[in-house]
């Protein structure tokens, strides 16, 4: 197929490589022109337009543009892609936003007969080979439009799956990533009692042998087996924990529903806690969330001055 793609940073790039090197055809757009010849270069099939209305135009019909921008720049893009998109076309915001955002552009784009799909996208830096793992909800013919798509992007082992109209994608997703704040703060809370016992452990040992079968085998732990092969004390992952929102709105939602969710919520209060106290920021438990974030995620610590 043929995929206009908005926005090359971390996920976006990657996707734009996979899609090439599974057959697609792809025109992509990024604010940053920088940004655009770094990727030009690495995938020499990228067709890069000079911007958006030009990426729309060239594109088959009924038109395809997937974005990928941070949810506070979404709007103003989507407000330039209004102008261009005709009846039939597909958006698709595959970024993080908040649920009750893509409702309101589900029903924007509605009334303007263009199909929209608000896909939470996870699997991190590592999905371009893992396979991507989508989240998806909007109008269900725009998805099993683009399953050619989408069957590109998952393999070998991501996958993807419908939920509904609007919001329903990013609202899995959303939670999907509170999940992961309360897994990942718990994993830094037992390293860091491991860490402290007066046994001197090889934690790259413990991490090795945690990801072989065990209960708290996953993702996760083998992404702290990667983190620890590299830094074994992890000595350059302290500092302040970013939080980048949807955490946040997990708790909220748990409280419109009338739901305890203490664990999630206190992980997010020590990422939060972890921006000015420099006990927390040299924390072990501080540099495992870190670590970890950057090793799926490719996120840089953000050091306070």
């Amino acid at each position: 197929m043929k995929v206009g793609f908005i926005g090359l940073g971390k996920m976006g790039g990657r996707m734009a490589g996979k899609l090439l090197s599974e057959g697609h055809e792809v025109v992509a757009w990024n604010r940053t022109l920088e940004t655009s010849n770094n990727a030009k270069k690495t995938y020499d099939n990228l067709i890069i337009a000079e911007d958006i209305e030009n990426l729309i135009k060239s594109l088959d019909k009924p038109r395809i543009i997937w974005i990928m921008v941070t949810h506070t720049a979404l709007d103003e893009i989507l407000g330039e892609v209004k102008k261009f998109v005709e009846l039939g076309d597909v958006v698709i915001d595959g970024g993080n936003s908040n649920y009750k955002d893509t409702d309101r552009r589900f029903e924007e784009f509605t009334n303007l007969g263009v199909n929209y799909l608000g896909i939470g996208t996870s699997g991190g830096i590592l999905a371009e080979k893992n396979g991507f793992p989508f989240m998806i909800g909007g109008h269900r013919k725009a998805y099993d439009y683009i399953k050619p798509i989408l069957d590109s992007l998952s393999k070998p082992n991501g996958g993807h799956e419908y939920f509904g109209i609007g919001g329903a994608g990013h609202f899995v997703k959303m939670v999907h990533n509170g999940i992961e704040y309360g897994q990942m703060q718990a994993l830094g809370e037992g390293f860091e009692v491991l860490e402290k016992s007066k046994y001197s452990l090889d934690l790259n040992k413990v991490a090795e042998l945690y990801g072989k079968g065990t209960i708290v085998s996953g993702f996760l732990v083998d992404r702290l087996k990667d983190a620890l092969d590299k830094d074994a004390g992890l000595s350059n992952s302290a500092g302040p924990i970013s939080a980048s929102g949807e955490a946040d709105w997990t708790v909220r939602s748990a409280e419109e529903e009338g739901i305890e969710v203490e664990i999630i919520d206190e992980s997010l209060e020590f990422r939060q806690k972890s921006q000015t106290d420099e006990k927390i920021q040299n924390s072990f438990t501080a540099k495992v969330v870190n670590a970890l974030r950057l090793e799926f995620g490719g996120h840089e610590i953000e050091k306070k001055d």
